[in-house]
Order: structure tokens, then sequence, then C-alpha cells
């Protein structure tokens, strides 16, 4: 064979073997490509029939929203948006959060800024003195009683007479279960406020605690012992809430199956799956400029139709009016006025 025809021949072996080692690549790569599809592909299935078990839409139909853009379009935009964070306990372990029509403990506005990359947390007092919209009779009455009188809706027409934000999604929690859920997600770090002792555990003022379970049950709960007492526990559950929200709004807990496993019954929003999986993608860097807040009333005593006598906070206009103006400059919309009522 003459040197061309060798030249040939050793060209085109080496051209099959390139071929051969070009398929073989190709071979790997889909079959890793195919695994990783199956891995997510079974993620999303149990992620979906969780979400599936948690999602459940209410009529969100008040003056402020009369305009706004539903929370999917929102969240297609990355524009500014508004949840309304409602905490409960259930007093019964494993009792599905929908099936409990009691007090809310816990009502918290999280309201997030993509452009700003900017979290607002602000606590509205479960004790707050109100005449609800559609339940005169039994008004005026505290807050918390909204959800078992009205659910969510009430909650949020509530919320609205008195706040004057837009309200875009809602999260209901049963708080015991949830300390379960930091646990899964691997506990929170959080600084004591206060030195106090509480269900076993002890804390000191100004150290940082890896909390979960119980542990954090327990710094969340205590009242009674706490000189601020609703207050000191509201900025508690604050603290617990910011840590779990920076922890765990990203892509990679979105996609643990075991942790949206856990939420199951001991969650109710009306965000859908994609609506998480949009949060979790779009709003990345927003928990690394958390503020938070609280709305300050003043410690009362009302007279109630139905129940007698009862301890409110009576939250002014003034104070209720700023609590408005700063949840509305972080979603980038103008102020208006809030309702004036008659304390």
């Amino acid at each position: 064979m003459n040197e061309p025809d060798q030249s040939r021949v050793h060209h085109h072996h080496h051209r099959r073997r390139k071929r051969h080692i070009g398929r073989w690549i190709a071979g790997i790569v889909g079959v890793l490509l195919l695994a990783v599809s199956l891995v997510i592909g079974y993620a999303y299935k149990n992620d979906r029939d969780a979400a599936t078990t948690m999602y459940t839409p209410v009529s969100k139909s008040t003056k402020s929203n009369k305009n706004r853009s539903s929370l999917d379009k929102i969240l297609d935009a990355k524009k500014p948006v508004n949840l309304l964070i409602l905490g409960t306990y259930t007093g019964a372990e494993g009792r599905s959060v929908k099936n409990y029509h009691g007090l809310t403990d816990l009502m918290m506005f999280v309201t997030v800024n993509p452009s700003k990359k900017q979290t607002r947390v602000t606590t509205i007092a479960r004790d707050s003195k109100v005449n609800l919209p559609d339940y005169p009779e039994v008004s005026p009455i505290k807050l918390n009683s909204a959800y078992s009188l009205g659910g969510v809706s009430e909650t949020i027409k509530t919320l609205d007479k008195y706040y004057s934000v837009p309200i875009d999604g809602y999260v209901l929690v049963d708080w015991a279960s949830t300390m379960k859920i930091i646990t899964k997600m691997g506990g929170v770090d959080v600084i004591s406020p206060l030195t106090f002792d509480n269900m076993g555990y002890s804390f000191k003022k100004g150290q940082m605690y890896h909390i979960s379970g119980k542990k954090a049950l327990a710094f969340v709960q205590l009242r009674h012992g706490d000189p601020r007492q609703d207050y000191g526990r509201q900025e508690r559950e604050r603290l617990v809430m910011m840590a779990a929200i920076k922890k765990s709004v990203s892509y990679k807990t979105i996609l643990n199956s075991s942790f949206m496993q856990s939420l199951g019954d001991s969650m109710q929003t009306d965000l859908s799956l994609n609506d998480m999986i949009k949060l979790a993608m779009n709003y990345q860097g927003v928990t690394d400029n958390v503020k938070s807040d609280y709305a300050q009333g003043k410690s009362s005593s009302v007279n109630n139709q139905r129940f007698g006598n009862m301890e409110v906070e009576i939250m002014s206009t003034k104070e209720r009016q700023r609590i408005s103006n700063n949840i509305r400059q972080t979603l980038g919309i103008k102020n208006v006025d809030v309702y004036k009522e008659d304390n």
C-alpha cells in the first residue's frame, strides 16, 4: 500500500475513532441528563402532590387589591409582592390545619422587593381591637378572631380595612408543625433578645442559638415570663420566621421532596408549586436585606357583646398609617389614607 493510501486509511480510522468517542460521550451525557430528569421529575411530582394538598385559594376582593395584578403575573414580571403569613396552634399533633378553625396567634406581612433586594417583615398584634367587616354582631373583637369566624378571607378583609395594603397571597401554618419543618431544614440560627427559661431550655440575651424542634417551640412560646408580653413573643416569632425564610427561599429547598412533603397538612396557601419555584428562582438575594417592624398599640379593655370584657391592643390611626406607608413604599406604590375609626 502506498503512502497516500496508508494516510487515507489512518485518517479513516482516526475519524471513525473520533466518531465512536463522540457517540460514547453523547451517550453518557444522554444517560446523565435522563437520570437528572428522572430525579427532578420524581421530586417535582412529590412536590406537586404536596403543593396540591396545601393549595387553597381564597377570595382576596379588597379595595387595595382592586387594580392589582394576579399573583402569578406579579411573580412572572419579578415585581414587588406582599404575602400574609398566618400562624396558628392546632393543639393536636397530626391535625390538619385545613380542619382547624381556631385563633391565629401570628399575623405577619412579608413584603419583598426584588429590584431593591429587600424584604420587610411586619407583625400585626393578634390582640388588636377591630370591627370585623362581615361580623358586626360580635364586634369590637380581637383581630385573631377573624380567622375563627370567617377564615382567611375575613382576615384579609379586616387587615385591608385597617392597613390599606394589597395582599397578593397568603400562607397559613401550624406553629407546632413549623418547628418540625425547621428541624428538617437543619434548624435556624437566632439571637435571643432576652434571658429566660422555658420548657426545659435556657436562653441568654445577646447569645446566638441554633434551634429546631422543641427548642424552637420553647424559644417562640414564652409569653408571661417576658416583660414585653405579647410584643416580646411577636419579636421571637419574627426572628424565627425571618431565619426560616432566609433558609427556605431557594430552589434547592423547594425541590427537596422531604421538605415539601413535611409541609403537607401543616400548611395551607394560595401559592401554587410554580409560584413557589418562581419565588425561589426570580427573587434570589431578597433575604440579604431584611427589615423588621411591628404595629405598636396601647393596652385597653372593651366589652364584647358575646364574650364580655376582653383585653385588647388599640392601634392609633397614626401607627396604622406608618405601617401602611412602609409596606407600600417597599412595594413601590403610592401611599393612601388608612381607615379612621373612633377608638
